[in-house]
């Protein structure tokens, strides 16, 4: 039994992205998912599924409430941060495939610059598993994101001989399709490689504009049959592959004790998965959403996807490789770093949009699009393509 090809993406719908939004976590959740079911041409009567992150603080029955969907048949929720944006689609097409649920909609909301800033020091205890993970680094003063990827990144480039240029070209590109993209928080700003490089530091090897934003705002989907969204008003973006995976040994953003530190194994476990699942390879792909919270696991995705061999992700890049009209364009809508951090979520979108052709940065020709979830942690992909 395979999942691919038995459901669809066939509604999207996103709030602004802001700094402040002014509003709850629940009313942007909320709005978010009332517009993606409008956009799928359906009602919340038709919605039976729920789907977020473990880290989302809006409820699936609070977020049922506010939609006046009358009842759930599934409802489910994915953890290791990031790394369960592409999950949520996963577990909604395998609802739907198996008849748990006609309607899935799945949502992020959070106000993640305004509220809770996930990229400062967070050293409150957790009486878990993570924590027990956690408690040997935080009171050391490894308590941020960046400090942890940093960590892989100068690993990367002892291995392979990348540079901070390397690293910064990714910015470049992101920031540069983000310039033209009227939703993406610096629209119209675009940097140089210079600039990038003059940014201060965060944590050696990073710099500040290797980083990802802080982003307030929600995004949700509607995942229904492909056969039910071929009739819905949008073209669909049929589910070709989904995956969840992890390396071996797999901690939450600590994996760093057994295996290369110079690759992403949790993410070369979701990439064969999806190439399998999918029937494609790499060179199938006319555009990727990869997750750039931070610039140098772009390279390493490209690497650990069969994009390029080890170590070759930074002749890959070059010229324009991952730009717009490049070998590979790499997130049109300026990704993560360019146009909002949602989670993830927000390149899910784009994803769709591309295979509807309906993107404001549209790749030529775009049949199927790879897209990726957070990285250093267990993590998701998915394969949305075209219907034929």
């Amino acid at each position: 039994m395979s999942l691919s090809g038995k459901a669809a993406i066939a509604g999207i719908g996103a709030t602004e992205f802001s700094k402040e939004s002014g509003r709850s976590e629940l009313q942007l959740a909320a709005e978010a998912c009332l517009a993606a079911i409008t956009d799928a041409g359906l009602k919340p009567s038709d919605v039976d599924g729920l789907v977020t992150f473990a880290s989302d603080a809006n409820s699936e029955i609070a977020v049922q409430r506010e939609l006046g969907v009358p009842g759930l048949r599934f409802f489910s929720r994915v953890d290791y941060g990031g790394g369960a944006a592409c999950g949520t689609v996963a577990h909604a097409a395998m609802a739907v495939a198996t008849g748990q649920a006609d309607v899935v909609v799945c949502y992020r909301a959070f106000n993640e610059r305004s509220g809770h800033r996930f990229g400062q020091a967070n050293v409150s205890a957790r009486v878990d598993s993570t924590g027990l993970e956690f408690s040997w680094h935080l009171p050391y003063g490894f308590a941020t994101p960046a400090a942890w990827v940093a960590m892989q990144a100068r690993r990367y480039m002892h291995e392979y001989g990348a540079t901070s240029e390397d690293f910064g070209r990714v910015a470049v590109a992101m920031r540069k399709h983000a310039s033209t993209n009227p939703r993406a928080w610096f629209y119209e700003r675009p940097i140089t490689l210079e600039e990038h490089q003059a940014s201060r530091w965060i944590v050696d090897p990073l710099h500040l504009l290797d980083c990802c934003q802080e982003s307030d705002g929600g995004v949700a989907f509607v995942v229904t049959s492909a056969e039910r969204a071929r009739d819905l008003p949008q073209p669909p973006a049929v589910i070709s592959g989904a995956a969840q995976g992890t390396g071996q040994d797999q901690m939450m953003m600590f994996s760093y004790y057994s295996g290369d530190l110079a690759s992403l194994p949790a993410m070369g476990n979701v990439g064969d998965t999806l190439w399998r699942q999918s029937g494609l390879t790499a060179g199938d792909v006319q555009t990727a959403i990869l997750y750039d919270h931070f610039t140098p696991f772009v390279l390493i995705q490209l690497e650990e996807l069969g994009f390029c061999k080890r170590g070759e992700a930074r002749d890959f890049i070059k010229d324009g490789g991952i730009e717009l009209g490049g070998h590979l364009p790499l997130n049109p809508h300026g990704g993560q770093l360019g146009e909002a951090y949602i989670h993830g979520m927000n390149g899910i979108a784009e994803g769709v949009r591309q295979v509807r052709g309906a993107s404001v940065n549209q790749v030529p020709d775009v049949r199927n699009v790879l897209v990726t979830a957070g990285t250093g942690v267990p993590t998701s992909g998915l394969v949305l393509s075209g219907s034929s």
